[in-house]
């Protein structure tokens, strides 16, 4: 397991990759008349390629506001997010939607596939809405669903496949048009612990494999602890955990 500083600056010397993505003091806070609630004060957070980073924290602690705020759902009020040495904070929601289609993946705690399509029509849509071509998205698929183990399973439909077959293609659908960052919510969250370590492997295996950074929300320690590190949230602050 290679050691990496949480708050690194995005310029990083030549001796050393830039981040993939990267919170620096980044404010979230949200208001309801006069009540405020400050879920994020100053946090900061560096994720590096090909290093898989587990978010553990309590229900309510703000797991979901970071994951929408690295995802480019939310802006923060104040600070900054970058992806490699790009800021984002500021950029027009065409942007966003533009830097979020060809940079970032998510995989949910629901499969969210299209229950009409077949599993590799599934991995092919996100491409062909980048605009590559039909037989470049298929061959993509086809190998991005056979190294995760699905290779006999192309033609099914997501009511053909099991839970843990389903969020397989979930990942491969996430990671289909090359992204570099990964964000996860509870990715195992709705299977069972044989299923949830397997589905855990093929993304582990996925990050690995193509240099992503990934930055998985869960709930299971026993997963979180086969990570390269694992971060929680405490009193709107990002915390590196032993």
């Amino acid at each position: 397991m290679t050691d990496y500083p949480l708050d690194a600056p995005h310029n990083d010397s030549p001796a050393q990759p830039a981040p993939a993505l990267q919170l620096h003091e980044v404010v979230r806070t949200y208001r309801s008349g006069a009540d405020e609630l400050h879920v994020l004060r100053n946090a900061e957070l560096a994720l590096w390629p090909g290093q898989s980073v587990a978010l553990i924290a309590p229900s309510g602690a703000g797991k979901s506001t970071l994951l929408h705020l690295a995802g480019l759902l939310e802006r923060p009020d104040a600070g900054e997010i970058y992806m490699g040495d790009m800021p984002t904070a500021h950029m027009d929601d065409a942007q966003r939607t533009r830097l979020r289609r060809l940079e970032i993946g998510f995989v949910y705690q629901f499969h969210h596939l299209l229950p009409e399509f077949t599993a590799q029509e599934n991995v092919m849509m996100p491409q062909l809405i980048r605009g590559l071509s039909m037989e470049v998205a298929q061959s993509r698929a086809s190998e991005l669903l056979g190294y995760l183990g699905l290779g006999e399973r192309l033609l099914h439909r997501p009511a053909e496949l099991s839970g843990g077959e389903q969020q397989r293609v979930a990942i491969a659908r996430a990671v289909a048009n090359s992204p570099r960052i990964l964000l996860a919510d509870e990715p195992t969250g709705n299977l069972d612990p044989k299923t949830a370590d397997l589905v855990f492997g093929a993304l582990t295996q996925i990050v690995r494999a193509t240099g992503l950074a990934a930055l998985v929300a869960t709930h299971n320690l026993e997963l979180a602890s086969r990570m390269d590190r694992r971060v929680t949230l405490r009193d709107g602050l990002i915390v590196e955990l032993d």
